[in-house]
């Protein structure tokens, strides 16, 4: 019993020494203290314990960041402001102005519409449509401007004729040329003859007849030069097969005319080729489609929405007025003259608003009508004009029709030629101011110049406001130019007409 004693003994002294040097060891790396590493015991809990308060401290942040973000959510919940601009500012992106739009029509019709009983209670109903209607069917030669129409039919088939002889190769390119040429300036001179030299021909009636023409003069010119180029690329065609293929230029053009003569479909749609689109019916579509520019195929709706042709036959209105200005005219009182002017501008229902009137009558009511009827698909009849920044955006953007045909048959063949682009621009506004000059002077019988010294004044207006002015202070002298310049040639012209 003490042998197993003193070994006892001598066991526990050697484990109590090995401990000793192992706390020693622990206390160097460390640096902990002398009382806190007594043991290995002890050394054992107090890194457990140092992991558990490292722990209880990471949960802690956790909990604390937990209730900073709940009390962010409830703040954000709780918030009624953010960072944001204005809806009517530029930088707020926002576009959606169909309220305004709206309110706009509501006015107008308002005040139009008092204008229209005002109207009727102070002159009555002056013009009965019966009477018209009786006038019309007992003599029709009072109605020059409606035989005009009827002899319109005549130019038509001759441009359609010369087209088909020369497709057949039974005209020359010259000698279709020269019957192009005399057709077209028929096409110009006798309405005008006609409004200037019959007594019967009223301006109004001169003014439509004429408009009319002039709409015919430019859509047979672009029928004139589509079928050309028709011809040109077979030519080309054909010149190049039969040198890849070495054989009779004849032979080939033989199976080029019966391949386009023939009709391919896509789409559901018939594809015409030429000459397969010398035909009456694709002359007339074209002549009663919204457009100048003559193309084989067009691009067609799928049907016609009776909705929307009673929408815009709804919208086919307008009543203007201008008569309180000619007395001051005639005594040429320049403040009076001024006065007039300024309040045509800017009275409740001025002349520009009439203009304005005119082109949402006839470039989206009467065009879109006309459009819907022969499922005419391209309904780009204007662009944005409104927020033209220069005068050349705003002619290039307010017809689109009159726009492509100058660009296609009249701007870029100069270009073509060698012309500059400023020369070629001076041309179009040039035609542009022939015609505006044609179309009013011609019915008033009377010849001012007016109208083209208006529109060749476009030009160095354009340079100005281009040169100048930028954003909204151009669109602001665009407007300007509408609200101010238009007036005053109507009051010019019936100052002088009367």
């Amino acid at each position: 019993m003490s042998d197993l004693n003193v070994n006892g003994a001598l066991t526990r002294r050697r484990r109590a020494t090995l401990i000793e040097g192992r706390a020693a060891t622990e206390q160097a790396v460390n640096g902990d203290s002398a009382t806190g590493t007594a043991s290995l015991v002890d050394g054992d809990f107090g890194l457990h314990d140092g992991q558990r308060i490292r722990g209880c401290s990471l949960k802690r942040s956790a909990a604390k960041s937990e209730k900073k973000n709940r009390r962010g959510e409830v703040g954000d919940r709780l918030s009624c402001h953010k960072a944001q601009e204005s809806l009517l500012s530029s930088a707020s992106g926002y576009r959606n102005y169909r309220g305004i739009i709206n309110w706009c029509v509501v006015m107008l019709v308002l005040s139009n519409a008092r204008l229209f009983l005002e109207n009727i209670l102070k002159y009555g109903i002056l013009v009965d449509p019966i009477q018209v209607i009786s006038l019309f069917l007992n003599d029709p030669y009072n109605w020059p401007a409606a035989c005009l129409l009827i002899v319109s039919n005549v130019f038509i088939l001759v441009a359609l004729y010369t087209e088909r002889q020369l497709s057949k190769g039974s005209f020359s390119e010259f000698a279709g040329f020269l019957v192009h040429c005399i057709n077209l300036s028929i096409l110009l001179t006798f309405p005008a003859a006609v409004v200037l030299w019959v007594p019967s021909m009223t301006s109004v009636g001169g003014a439509i007849a004429l408009g009319i023409y002039t709409i015919l003069f430019l859509k047979l010119y672009s029928y004139k030069d589509v079928n050309l180029w028709c011809r040109q690329l077979s030519t080309a065609k054909a010149k190049k097969l039969s040198r890849s293929l070495s054989c009779k230029s004849s032979m080939y053009m033989h199976a080029v005319h019966f391949a386009e003569s023939s009709k391919q479909f896509k789409g559901g749609e018939q594809k015409v080729c030429y000459p397969g689109n010398l035909t009456f019916k694709n002359m007339y579509y074209f002549v009663l489609a919204p457009t100048l520019c003559y193309e084989l195929n067009f691009p067609r709706s799928p049907k016609i929405r009776i909705q929307f042709l009673l929408r815009r036959l709804f919208e086919m209105w307008m009543v203007p007025i201008i008569q309180s200005s000619m007395k001051p005219l005639e005594d040429m009182d320049l403040s009076l003259m001024t006065e007039r002017l300024l309040r045509l501008a800017v009275s409740k229902v001025p002349n520009h608003l009439l203009w304005l009137m005119f082109f949402y009558w006839f470039f989206h009511s009467s065009m879109n009508f006309t459009a819907e009827l022969l499922r005419f698909g391209d309904r780009q009849f204007y662009n944005d004009w409104w927020n033209s920044e220069s005068v050349t955006y705003f002619w290039q953007n307010w017809n689109i029709p009159v726009h492509k045909w100058c660009l296609r048959h009249f701007y870029k063949p100069l270009l073509r030629k060698g012309f500059s682009k400023m020369v070629s621009q001076s041309a179009v506004f040039f035609l542009s101011a022939f015609f505006h000059e044609y179309l009013v002077s011609v019915p008033l019988r009377m010849f001012r110049l007016w109208a083209f010294t208006g529109m060749m004044a476009q030009l160095p207006l354009a340079w100005l406001v281009g040169r100048f002015l930028r954003g909204n202070y151009g669109n602001a002298a665009v407007w300007m130019s509408i609200i101010i310049g238009q007036p005053f040639a109507v009051l010019m012209y019936v100052h002088d007409y009367y």
